[in-house]
C-alpha cells in the first residue's frame, strides 16, 4: 500500500499544483456537459400531489419530517391504507424513509411501471433526435431490468438523471447493515452495468454482499446500494468542491437515521461517494454506526479521521494502480478534499488492497480489499489483513 508522497517542505508548490489541476479541470473538454433533464419533474408532481393530500380527514405528514415520525403514521394506517397511499403517491411512499421497507419497494414498483409506460409513449413522438431516442432506449432497458423479479428497489426517482438505491437481503430481520456509496457519474442509467458490473453500485454491492454471506453464512446481513444523491458529471469542478457532497450528506444522514435503531451500519464508500461519508460522519446517530471505510479516495474534508468526529472506526483502502493516488490531497479556497485517508498521519485503519486494479476494481472476486471488506459487513474484525506497515485491527474487543 503506497501512500501519496506530498512535498511537505513545499506548500506553495503543492498548492500551485492543485491550483493547476483544477483550472485544466473548469476549462478543458475533461468537464462532461450537464445533462439539461426532461420538462417535467415527476417527483417534484408527485410530492405536490402528498401534500394536499389526507387519509381519514388528517393531512398526510410532510415527506422532510423525521424518520420516526413517518414510521409512526404508517404505524398508525390498515394494510388497505398503506397500500392505497402506495398505489396513489408511489413516487412519495418509496423514497419516504421511516416507511416500512416492503412497502416502499411496492411503492416502487409502481413507479417504474409507470415511468416505462411514460418513456415508451415519448419514443413515439416527434420530439426526440437521435442522441434522445438512444437515451430513451437506454430508460427504457434500465426499467425493465429494475422490474426483474425479486428486485427490492428501495428508492427511485425518474426525474432529470434520476436516482436509486437497492436492498440486498433482509432489511426487516437484519442484525448488521451495510450501504454502499458511489461516487461520480452514477445515475439511473448508471446504476448498474452489464459489462464490468462491479463498476457499477449494483453489482458493487452485490458482490460486497454475496462475499459478505460467504464469510458469515449465518449472519444476518443486508446491503443497500445507494445512489439516492446527485453525483458530479465527469472529473470537473463539481468533483472537485464539496456542494454536491454536502447535499448528499444531509441525505445519507436522513437514511441512516431511518434504519432500525439497533442495527450496526458500516459505510462503504468509494472515490467521491467518501467525500460524501466524510461530511456525514459528525451528524450520523451516535453508536449506530459502527464503521466508514473509503476506497479510491480523494478525500473526507478533514485533516485527520479525528476530525470526522464520528465514533465509528474510519478504515482506508487503496490500491497502488488506483488514479486517485496522483490527485492532490489538499484543500484550498473550497476546491480539493483534504489530507489522504491511506497517508500515516491522517489516522484511519488502512487495510490491504492487493490485487486490486484500477479505481473501480475494488470489489472485484480475488482481491483482498473485498475480503477484508466483507469482514468488516459480518464484524469479523480479527481476520481483516492490514496494509503494510499498519495496525489496523489494533485495540479492537
Amino acid at each position: 500500500m503506497r501512500a501519496v508522497a506530498q512535498d511537505v517542505t513545499s506548500p506553495g508548490r503543492a498548492l500551485l499544483a492543485l491550483a493547476v489541476v483544477f483550472l485544466l479541470l473548469a476549462t478543458s473538454g475533461w468537464t462532461a456537459q450537464r445533462h439539461l433533464g426532461q420538462a417535467k419533474d415527476p417527483r417534484a408532481l408527485a410530492l405536490s400531489a402528498w401534500l394536499h393530500g389526507s387519509v381519514n380527514a388528517h393531512r398526510l405528514p410532510r415527506p422532510d419530517a423525521p424518520p420516526q415520525t413517518i414510521a409512526h403514521f404508517f404505524a398508525t394506517l390498515t394494510a388497505h391504507q398503506r397500500a392505497r397511499l402506495a398505489h396513489r403517491y408511489p413516487l412519495v411512499v418509496g423514497n419516504l424513509n421511516g416507511a416500512p421497507a416492503t412497502l416502499r419497494y411496492r411503492a416502487n414498483r409502481i413507479s417504474i411501471h409507470r415511468a416505462l409506460k411514460a418513456e415508451r409513449r415519448r419514443q413515439h413522438t416527434a420530439l426526440l433526435n437521435d442522441a434522445g431516442r438512444w437515451e430513451s432506449r437506454r430508460r427504457v432497458h434500465r426499467y425493465l431490468s429494475l422490474l426483474h423479479a425479486g428486485r427490492q428497489i428501495f428508492s427511485f426517482d425518474p426525474s432529470g438523471r434520476g436516482k436509486a438505491a437497492e436492498v440486498f437481503g433482509n432489511l426487516n430481520t437484519a442484525d448488521r447493515v451495510s450501504v454502499l456509496v458511489p461516487g461520480v457519474d452514477v445515475d439511473l442509467l448508471s446504476f448498474e452495468r452489464t459489462d464490468k458490473p462491479r463498476t457499477a453500485p449494483v453489482g458493487m454491492a452485490r458482490s460486497l454482499y454475496n462475499s459478505a454471506r460467504r464469510t458469515d453464512p449465518k449472519a444476518r446481513i443486508a446491503m443497500i446500494a445507494w445512489a439516492d444523491y446527485r453525483t458530479p458529471v465527469g472529473i470537473g469542478v463539481d468533483a472537485a468542491t464539496g456542494t454536491l457532497a454536502s447535499q448528499g450528506a444531509d441525505r445519507l444522514e436522513q437514511l441512516v437515521a431511518a434504519l432500525p435503531r439497533k442495527v450496526s451500519t458500516s459505510l462503504f464508500c468509494h472515490s467521491y461517494g467518501s467525500v460524501v461519508c466524510g461530511m456525514a460522519a459528525a451528524g450520523l446517530p451516535k453508536h449506530k454506526v459502527s464503521d466508514i471505510a473509503v476506497f479510491g479516495s480523494p478525500g473526507m474534508r478533514v485533516d485527520r479521521a479525528s476530525d470526522l468526529h464520528t465514533d465509528a472506526r474510519v478504515w482506508a483502502a487503496r490500491d497502488p494502480s488506483d488514479w486517485i493516488e496522483d490527485v492532490p490531497h489538499l484543500e484550498f479556497a473550497g476546491l480539493g478534499h483534504g489530507a489522504d485517508p491511506v497517508s500515516p498521519g491522517f489516522g484511519a485503519r488502512v487495510v490491504d488492497a492487493d490485487n486490486a486494479h484500477g479505481h473501480a476494481g475494488y470489489l472485484e472476486p480475488g482481491t483482498a480489499s473485498l475480503r477484508n471488506f466483507a469482514r468488516l459487513a459480518v464484524g469479523k474484525y480479527w481476520s481483516v489483513s492490514c496494509a503494510t506497515g499498519n495496525t489496523c485491527t489494533t485495540g479492537i474487543v
